[in-house]
């Protein structure tokens, strides 16, 4: 289970950004790309942050364009929005979308990059797409022969490896690869995965520069400074995404259009005198359109951070008391869950228990898969 590390332990985590001895002069005078959204931060002497992009170009190097994933580089579009090409205000910069037309870098696009830097704050979850934007990123870069720089950042859910494993035919830009709902690896962890087990095909090799974090360990509770998307506002929201990112196939809310996002679900049809909690949806910077927007829905709130696991409990219950059973599930639920047996299971009666006691074989093989790329310690 995940510790909470003292305020001194936290303090001393050096991510890959501030380590600019290890990378600068990698792309010193060279033609520099940066992948980055708002999570893209410096730390500076006096405990402050200054994003990456304003850090470089005030020590002269050389950025030309920034690549944004999903959300934006600003960081505030819904989840799902399609992102516009665009110009930075702040810097004049060009931003190439890679969550507009294409998901990765077009040859046009890279054709004045020499190196690419890529540096967002992830969750460790599969189906949070700024692992997919690494895994085109580091397509693109094999493909046409640009080098990539990854910045490490600390695995707010490092401590969890769990869910369903992705099944064949079920890989979309929501599960690019075989691995759990919970990986349990930072980003450059996962990187060094994805070029380890092949996965960018035919033969497709990126020339990977991992610039480590000091000081981390996994067992060290990391709240990041700023929000890593709209709808994860706080650590909160962030331990329990793993679990209740499920009801987003479904017709049940998880609080988007609300200020408690992922720590709340509910829907205007759940039974009153068990669901005593009730919020109401209302379109908000992070989501346009909510779920029942308007409707007042019922359901639960949570206050306490959840223990360390994917759990479905909530999920199986819910179905069950739900008058609404016929079109429960959506069309992106099977992505979701990476198979189609957990829908299945669920309306076929099956206990969460049991459904967990059935990931058990599939999370043995790829913890062993995962024991080759992992760095750093734990003290699990």
């Amino acid at each position: 289970m995940l510790t909470a590390c003292n305020a001194q332990q936290k303090d001393d985590i050096i991510v890959g950004a501030n380590r600019m001895t290890e990378y600068l002069p990698l792309v010193k005078d060279k033609n520099v790309g940066i992948v980055s959204n708002q999570t893209s931060l410096v730390k500076t002497d006096d405990d402050g942050y200054v994003h990456l992009v304003d850090t470089l170009l005030k020590r002269d190097m050389k950025v030309k364009k920034v690549f944004a994933p999903e959300h934006g580089f600003r960081g505030k579009a819904d989840a799902g929005e399609v992102i516009e090409d665009g110009i930075d205000r702040k810097t004049g910069l060009p931003i190439i979308s890679l969550y507009g037309e294409n998901k990765m870098p077009t040859r046009t696009q890279l054709e004045d990059i020499d190196i690419i830097l890529f540096d967002i704050q992830d969750v460790g979850v599969r189906f949070y797409t700024y692992i997919s934007t690494l895994h085109y990123i580091m397509k693109a870069c094999a493909k046409f022969e640009i080098p990539l720089i990854v910045l490490d950042r600390p695995n707010p859910n490092a401590d969890l490896v769990g869910g369903p494993v992705l099944k064949e035919g079920f890989k979309s830009f929501v599960g690019m690869h075989a691995i759990p709902v919970a990986h349990g690896l930072t980003i450059a962890e996962y990187a060094r995965m994805i070029k380890g087990e092949g996965w960018l095909g035919k033969n497709l090799r990126t020339e990977l520069h991992l610039i480590y974090m000091e000081n981390y360990n996994k067992s060290m509770r990391y709240e990041p400074p700023v929000p890593p998307s709209p709808n994860l506002p706080n650590y909160r929201s962030i331990r329990y995404y793993p679990s209740l990112c499920f009801f987003e196939g479904t017709k049940i809310s998880v609080g988007r259009g609300t200020d408690i996002p992922f720590q709340v679900f509910g829907a205007p049809f759940l039974p009153k005198k068990k669901y005593t909690f009730n919020f109401t949806p209302q379109p908000n910077e992070g989501a346009q359109y909510p779920k029942h927007q308007g409707e007042k829905c019922y359901g639960e709130k949570f206050s306490e951070l959840p223990a360390s696991k994917v759990n479905i409990a909530h999920l199986v219950q819910v179905y069950k008391d739900s008058p609404e059973k016929a079109g429960f599930f959506n069309d992106f639920f099977n992505k979701l869950a990476g198979n189609s047996s957990l829908k299945k299971k669920i309306k076929d009666g099956w206990s969460a228990k049991a459904i967990h006691a059935s990931w058990k074989k599939d999370l043995e093989k790829y913890r062993l898969k995962r024991s080759k790329y992992v760095h750093y310690p734990s003290d699990r």
